[in-house]
């Protein structure tokens, strides 16, 4: 399937697609819980503070199952629940353009109790693979969060841990209780 093809499939609030490779995967709308929705809100809090300390011009912090488009051929576009993307990719985007045209540099998955592995390592391989510099897979009931980065090892990530952004995101030091703060 292309891009093309995966923005022209009509809408079906009980449905959640992503397109991986041209190949597209549909399974049925995750219920939201709290834990995911606080972790949501907590990240693109501590997220938007950072980037709102950088210079102009700066990237910007999306939320809310935000649409990228990873790829064109084969065709890859996917809802990310917490992404930053570069001044350099959002400028290349259209104000009327609904998914955004090129990889953040930071993509944030919150695991939710009916994702599956594969789908999960799926999206991370893939976001990897054309170049998304930080993947943070952030593990609510547990309170982790696993950092991966292009060629290195995964990282788990608890309590007084720092998750750092650098070297693309200067400055960004985030502990992982600051996610999980009541």
């Amino acid at each position: 399937m292309t891009v093309d093809e995966f923005i022209a499939l009509p809408d079906d609030d009980g449905v959640d697609r992503m397109l991986i490779q041209g190949q597209l995967w549909e399974k049925p709308m995750t219920r939201r819980n709290r834990w995911h929705a606080a972790c949501e809100a907590a990240i693109a809090r501590l997220l938007g503070n950072w980037a709102a300390l950088q210079p102009k011009p700066r990237g910007k912090v999306f939320s809310g199952e935000a649409g990228f488009i990873l790829r064109g051929t084969p065709g890859s576009a996917v809802g990310i629940d917490v992404a930053y993307a570069s001044h350099d990719v959002i400028s290349r985007n259209d104000l009327d353009t609904r998914l955004i045209d090129g990889p953040p540099v930071l993509a944030v998955e919150i695991l939710s109790p009916n994702d599956k592995q594969d789908e999960v390592t799926s999206k991370v391989r893939e976001y990897l693979d054309v170049g998304v510099a930080l993947v943070w897979v952030v593990e609510p009931v547990f309170q982790t969060v696993t950092v991966y980065r292009p060629n290195e090892r995964p990282q788990l990530f608890s309590g007084a841990d720092v998750l750092s952004g650098d070297p693309l995101m200067p400055g960004l030091q985030i502990t992982v209780n600051q996610i999980f703060e009541d």
